[in-house]
């Protein structure tokens, strides 16, 4: 599997291709700014990309400004976005395309290789892999008078694992409930959402994202 890395800071940077290499991916090209960026995920269209969201020149939003440009001239490019903060106008820009293949992680809260290299391989495939406090911030800006106001604080737990890209199962064991009762609490939620459920676990996470960017 083919991966671009994009980031400034050097022990990451290597950090990241070693630990890529070691669970067989092929890290084709390895960048540390943003222009460096979108010439390297048009030219090699990877398998899937790891983008810091802070790159020069600017160290602001050049990484991910860069990785939705490289998605609006190859729809569908896999991206998993690591950052140290939620840029919330831009993330909402990013999960607002129904494409899949998307992740957002806070690099502080990637605790082991597992988690990590899991998520590579879950946006690879098309799929999405979000922090829940980046679920959290992003819920955190619809107002009072939202549907999203009115649900249970269950059904936001379940809604956070939900968008990770987990599946009912998963999210049973999470919460230590039973399958059927998350199941249950999907149909409340999509409900109060007005969104149609759906047995595909991606699809269900693209609803809800195409939701809270609505």
């Amino acid at each position: 599997m083919r991966v671009v890395v994009a980031e400034d800071q050097f022990l990451l940077r290597d950090g990241l291709t070693r630990l890529l290499t070691a669970h067989g991916f092929e890290v084709v090209k390895v960048v540390d700014n943003g222009p460096g960026t979108l010439r390297a995920l048009v030219e090699f269209r990877p398998d899937v990309a790891v983008v810091d969201v802070r790159l020069p020149p600017s160290f602001t939003d050049e990484g991910l400004r860069a990785a939705l440009e490289a998605r609006r001239q190859v729809p569908g490019l896999p991206v998993l976005v690591l950052s140290q903060y939620v840029e919330q106008l831009y993330a909402r820009e990013l999960l607002a395309d129904q494409a899949g293949g998307i992740g957002y992680l806070l690099k502080d809260r990637v605790l082991n290789e597992e988690q990590f290299i899991e998520a590579v391989g879950r946006v690879a495939a098309g799929g999405t892999a979000l922090d829940p406090e980046v679920v959290a911030k992003l819920l955190g800006g619809r107002g009072g008078d939202s549907p999203i106001a009115r649900l249970t604080e269950r059904e936001r737990e379940v809604l956070a694992l939900m968008a990770e890209g987990r599946s009912n199962s998963a999210i049973a064991q999470r919460l230590y409930i039973s399958e059927k009762a998350v199941g249950k609490c999907t149909t409340g939620m999509f409900a109060k959402l007005n969104l149609p459920a759906s047995a595909d676990d991606n699809r269900r996470v693209l609803a809800v994202l195409a939701y809270l960017n609505s």
